[in-house]
């Protein structure tokens, strides 16, 4: 990942603007018929798109359209979002909590104790832990052996998250030490746990495979989770095995296409570079969109995000914080791409060798958290041939819950017997569901303000509507007084 030199700046004097002119966050339901509109006017700052996107995405929201503008000093915002029943959101608790998460983001050198921006499996993780990142090449059974290795060296699993992606693995697990809870802070026992690691990942590992093994500890949450995840698996280039989908000239998502579809253009007017993409839509796609174009130092100026039945178009007007002249390069264009694509396709992504029409299944699981659970479990799936491409798991107060998404590598659905061997071992609730579970439910979609509409909309660039939209959207924003 590369890294740019910022000249340093005075908190204080960075924050002046922020100070005179604090955010507003209006959440109102009158304007849209069946889901609730979010609108956020705030001074700007680097990565406020990024936060504002996962504060609604860490609340379990669907955002099924969007139109943002933060060209010059001020950043305007609009969500259309539903629950996850894709109902408006009545609950005045969680419209107040939202309010202030939205706000919250501004004010983080200042702490917010109120204000939980991380995932649920994530929010009860110490606030001090040593934490493990881990990549390299996917293979059955690797979690186990990771887990297992943990177990025997005493060190508890409090939280896991992990992907797969092209061949490639990634995971970040939390652990305190099994005797005396807290982080683990004997020099010599880290490194012996570095090594066991090491060892583990570096079995059947080919000539010259990469791999990393890093331990650390620092306070949870400093991070998002998904965004280290996500520069995990871009700093082990998981991104050069991906294929660009090329559709035609329009960009149009062909009959029978599940590939993710991306362009980028330069608009010589306004100095951007346009980037199109259109795939199938997804919760969370539009964070994990952003992460990519983030951690890869692009600024979005202006950008309109909208879903149709199961398509999602997402269109963004960039710049390099470097140089805009970086994407003149043709291999930049192409990274820039692929990157994308792989962001996509990440929370989706089957386990290696393993065709798209494999049937797999989603596990969750909900028992009394002890020592070696995470070992135990994933034991379980190794020993019944399954393969884990994707996990999360974490405590809800002295409760452990996960949810893991396996495959049979025959391609055969998972067998059901599969809940009560697992229920053996942990005890508790084991749910097992078959309903495409690699393939996150699509988002509740806002319903066309006409029948005329919905029955013939030629597709125009997002970028031609954004102006309009965002004209009319701000009107309903009044006046900031200092």
């Amino acid at each position: 990942m590369e890294i740019f030199y910022q000249p340093h700046i005075d908190p204080e004097i960075e924050s002046l603007i922020e100070r005179i002119h604090p955010p507003r966050v209006c959440i109102e339901n009158d304007s849209c018929i069946n889901c609730s509109v979010v609108k956020v006017d705030s001074a700007n700052k680097n990565g406020i798109l990024l936060d504002m996107v996962q504060v609604l995405t860490d609340l379990d929201l669907n955002i099924s359209r969007s139109y943002i503008s933060s060209d010059g000093g001020w950043f305007m915002d609009v969500f259309h979002v539903t629950d996850q029943a894709g109902k408006k959101l009545t609950d005045q608790n969680l419209m107040l909590h939202i309010q202030k998460a939205l706000c919250a983001p501004r004010s983080r050198g200042q702490g917010n104790p109120e204000v939980c921006n991380e995932p649920k499996s994530q929010q009860n993780v110490p606030k001090e832990n040593t934490a493990l990142e881990i990549t390299g090449m996917d293979r059955p059974g690797l979690l186990s052996e990771i887990s297992a290795v943990l177990a025997d060296l005493g060190c508890h699993v409090t939280s896991a998250m992990a992907w797969t992606h092209n061949d490639r693995a990634a995971c970040i697990i939390y652990v305190e030490d099994a005797i005396k809870p807290g982080p683990i802070n004997d020099p010599t026992r880290l490194a012996r746990v570095e090594e066991q690691l090491e060892t583990v990942v570096e079995a059947h590992r080919g000539k010259g495979e990469r791999k990393s093994v890093r331990l650390t500890t620092f306070a949870a949450g400093r991070t998002h989770p998904e965004r280290r995840l996500h520069q995990l698996m871009y700093a082990d280039r998981d991104y050069e095995s991906c294929r660009a989908c090329h559709g035609d000239s329009s960009g149009e998502h062909k009959k029978g296409c599940d590939g993710t579809h991306v362009s980028v253009s330069k608009c010589e007017d306004k100095g951007y570079w346009v980037v199109q993409v259109r795939s199938r839509d997804r919760p969370k796609l539009l964070f994990d969109t952003v992460c990519v174009l983030t951690d890869m130092q692009y600024v979005v100026f202006h950008a309109a995000i909208s879903s149709k039945k199961s398509i999602a178009d997402q269109e963004y007007f960039i710049r390099h914080k470097g140089s805009n002249s970086t994407l003149d390069n043709n291999g930049e264009r192409e990274k820039l791409i692929l990157c994308l694509i792989s962001a996509i396709e990440r929370r989706v992504s089957h386990v290696r060798h393993v065709t798209p029409t494999t049937k797999g299944s989603r596990v969750d699981i909900r028992t009394e958290n002890r020592m070696g659970l995470l070992s135990n479990i994933t034991r379980v799936f190794r020993e019944n041939g399954l393969s884990i491409s994707r996990v999360e798991f974490g405590t809800d107060g002295e409760k452990a819950v996960g949810t893991f998404f396996v495959t049979d590598s025959s391609g055969e659905e998972v067998n059901p017997s599969i809940a009560e061997l697992v229920r053996q071992v942990c005890g508790g609730t084991v749910v097992i569901d078959h309903k495409s579970p690699h393939r996150v439910a699509p988002s509740i979609k806002v319903e066309k303000e006409s029948k005329i509409e919905a029955e013939a909309e030629p597709r125009v660039s997002l970028g031609s509507m954004l102006w309009s939209q965002l004209e009319r959207l701000s009107s309903n924003f009044g006046p900031i007084k200092s």
